[in-house]
């Protein structure tokens, strides 16, 4: 093996030192997107009945366990939710749209190692003929064929390791792209639903403050009352006189 990489010259040195960035981007990439897939469809309805019942800090500090794009974007609406519709719709485009670097992290890197692999394996191809033909004008008509092997072994080696490189970069970059767009169409069909929902919440906990407030005041007249025929007798809610 050790023999087979120096054949392979300074180019074949090249693509496996960008064979070692991409498998690290494409590991980093992986439990990137596995540590914020979560059950969507259940964190959204547990932060609508959370704040179906108002509690609008409690939802903030779900959003803030889950890391997740959706997270995220509902607790930039909860933030905004005293704001009219149209603000908080830019307001959540544009969280949508800072959740995009996240996301795409990497994934130029990994795109031009896909893309130059092959060319610096044609590269060595082209070095390692040179060699092979600077052998032959050296020394004319050559008897012993080995003495071109090295020229021939470093054009084939570095064919070799550009493919071998650039064809699983090029499968993993395709579907990291592909997550990343379903992702972010999610995201773009989720801000209207988000909106709805947390707008509804914020009437519902209105009306149930307003509807809170005239029990407030009877259960307030109530005691006063009562206060008042403790302090007085006349009231009737004294002790009579001793007979």
């Amino acid at each position: 093996m050790l023999d087979f990489i120096v054949k392979g010259g300074v180019v074949l040195w090249i693509i496996m030192g960008l064979s070692v960035v991409a498998a690290a981007i494409i590991i980093e990439r992986l439990i990137y997107f596995r540590k914020i897939n979560v059950d969507e469809e259940k964190l959204y309805q547990r932060i609508k009945l959370t704040l179906e019942k108002g509690h609008f800090d409690e939802a903030m500090a779900i959003c803030d366990a889950n890391l997740s794009p959706l997270s995220s974007l509902i607790k930039v609406g909860i933030e905004h939710r005293g704001y009219p519709d149209m603000t908080q719709k830019d307001v959540l485009k544009d969280a949508a749209n800072q959740e995009v670097p996240k996301l795409e992290h990497g994934l130029s890197s990994l795109g031009t190692i896909a893309h130059i692999a092959p060319l610096l394996g044609l590269l060595g191809t082209v070095t390692g003929t040179m060699k092979a033909f600077g052998v032959l004008g050296r020394f004319g008509a050559v008897a012993d064929p080995s003495i071109l092997a090295n020229g021939v072994s470093e054009a084939l080696i570095t064919t070799v390791g550009g493919i071998v490189v650039a064809v699983p970069v090029v499968i993993f970059y395709n579907y990291l792209v592909n997550k990343v767009n379903l992702i972010l169409i999610k995201m773009e069909n989720q801000v209207n639903a988000l909106i709805l929902m947390i707008n509804r919440s914020v009437a519902t906990d209105a009306a149930r403050r307003s509807g809170d407030r005239p029990a407030q005041r009877a259960q307030q007249r109530i005691e006063g009352a009562h206060m008042a025929r403790q302090a007085d007798p006349r009231l009737g809610g004294g002790q009579g006189a001793p007979q």
